[in-house]
C-alpha cells in the first residue's frame, strides 16, 4: 500500500491527519493554521487559530474575537508530533510559509508569496522540502515584474503631474498589503496622503501590531475638495465607480495590480494609469522559488495551474494541480468592513 501523504486536500481545506489540523481551511474546522490574513485564506468560524504574530491585530479586526495563538518566524511548535515552523513569505505583513516535519517527511505550504523585498514585509525565504504547495497566480511567461523602485518612480511622477494640472491623484490597491506598500514608497514631499476608511482601518490594525507606516489622513464626510486637491488618495478597488470617489473630482485614477501587465486591463477598470505592481511572485519568481526548495513534488493551488503544471512537468517536477477555494484578491475586492 502506498504511503499516505502528510497533507491532503479535502472539502474543508489542506488537512494534516497526523497533526489533526488544517492550513488555510475554507470551511469551519477545529484547528486552523493561517498563512496570512487575506480573506480567501483566513476565514471566520474556526474554533482555534494559529498565525504569525504580525497577523494578530488584522485578524482580530477582520474576524472579531477569535481564539487566536500567534508565533514568530523560526519558532517551532509541535502539534501531535508534527513540527510546525513559520518562515517569511514576503506577501504582506505577517504572511508565512508553513513548514511541517513528521517522521522525516518535510512539506512547505507557501500560501501566497512574492520574491522581491518590498521594504515592508520580512523578505521571502526559500525553505528546503520534499513537497511544496505553491500558488501560481501569475504562472505564465508574460508576467515579469519590473523592480519596484522603477514602478514607484513612475507613480510619484504621475502624482506630481496631476498636482501641476490641479487634479487629485486616486490610487486603487488592495487594502491589506498593497495599500501599505504603496504608502511606504510615496514621496511625501509632494503632498499629503489621504485614505479610504477601509484602508485606514487596515493601517490602524497594523500600527497596533507595531508596524511603522507613513502618516495618513482618513477621508470623512467632513473632508472637503479643497483639502484633498492635489494630494494622493489610496482606496480599495471596490471604491472605484462609487459615489464616494466622485467627490474627488477633478481627479486622475491609477490602478496598482499585476493584471495591469495585460492589454486592456486598465481600460476595463476605467483607470487613467495602470501600474504593474503585484504582491505575488511573477513567472521567474515562481520558478526560482520552486527550484530553491529542492522539492520533488509541487502542488499548485490557484492561478494558472494547468499550464504551469505542464511546464514544471516538462522540466522534471512531479507537478500536480490541487483544487482549492482560494481566490485572487488582486482581481476583485469585496469588503464589508467599517468605512
Amino acid at each position: 500500500m502506498p504511503k499516505k501523504p502528510l497533507l491532503e486536500f479535502n472539502q474543508y481545506g489542506i488537512y494534516c491527519a497526523a497533526g489533526d489540523f488544517y492550513i488555510d481551511p475554507w470551511r469551519p474546522v477545529k484547528y486552523a493554521l493561517i498563512t496570512h490574513a487575506h480573506s480567501d485564506h483566513a476565514k471566520f468560524g474556526h474554533q482555534n487559530y494559529l498565525a504569525h504574530i504580525l497577523s494578530r491585530e488584522i485578524l482580530y479586526y477582520r474576524l472579531g474575537n477569535i481564539n487566536l495563538e500567534t508565533m514568530d518566524y523560526g519558532f517551532t511548535k509541535t502539534i501531535n508530533g508534527v513540527a510546525v515552523t513559520f518562515f517569511p513569505a514576503g506577501h504582506i505583513p505577517g504572511s508565512a510559509q508553513i513548514k511541517l516535519v513528521y517522521k522525516g517527511e518535510v512539506w512547505v505550504v507557501s500560501g501566497d508569496y512574492k520574491t522581491e523585498d518590498d521594504g515592508l514585509c520580512a523578505p521571502f525565504e526559500p525553505v528546503k522540502c520534499h513537497s511544496f504547495i505553491s500558488e501560481c497566480t501569475f504562472g505564465m511567461p508574460v508576467y515579469k515584474w519590473a523592480p519596484q523602485a522603477e514602478i514607484f518612480k513612475g507613480i510619484n511622477e504621475w502624482w506630481q503631474q496631476n498636482q501641476a494640472e490641479g487634479k487629485t491623484s486616486v490610487l486603487a490597491g488592495y487594502s491589506l498589503g498593497k495599500a501599505q506598500r504603496i504608502l511606504q514608497n510615496l514621496d511625501l514631499s509632494i503632498g499629503k496622503v489621504y485614505t479610504h476608511g477601509v484602508i485606514q482601518n487596515s493601517n490602524d490594525a497594523l500600527i497596533r501590531n507595531g508596524i511603522k507606516l507613513q502618516p495618513t489622513t482618513k477621508i470623512t464626510a467632513e473632508t472637503t475638495k479643497n483639502e484633498i486637491k492635489g494630494n494622493m488618495i489610496i482606496c480599495p478597488p471596490s471604491a472605484v465607480g462609487t459615489p464616494w470617489i466622485k467627490k474627488m473630482t477633478p481627479f486622475s485614477l491609477g490602478y496598482c495590480s499585476g493584471w495591469m501587465a495585460i492589454r486592456g486591463a486598465k481600460k476595463r477598470r476605467a483607470a487613467d494609469r495602470g501600474f504593474v505592481l503585484s504582491d505575488h511572485a511573477d513567472w521567474d519568481g515562481l520558478i526560482s522559488s520552486i527550484k530553491a526548495t529542492e522539492c520533488e513534488t509541487v502542488y499548485l493551488t490557484h492561478g494558472s495551474t494547468a499550464s504551469f503544471s505542464r511546464y514544471l512537468q516538462e522540466i522534471g517536477y512531479d507537478a500536480r494541480e490541487a483544487k482549492t477555494l482560494y481566490g485572487n484578491e488582486e482581481e476583485s475586492e469585496v469588503e464589508n468592513f467599517n468605512q
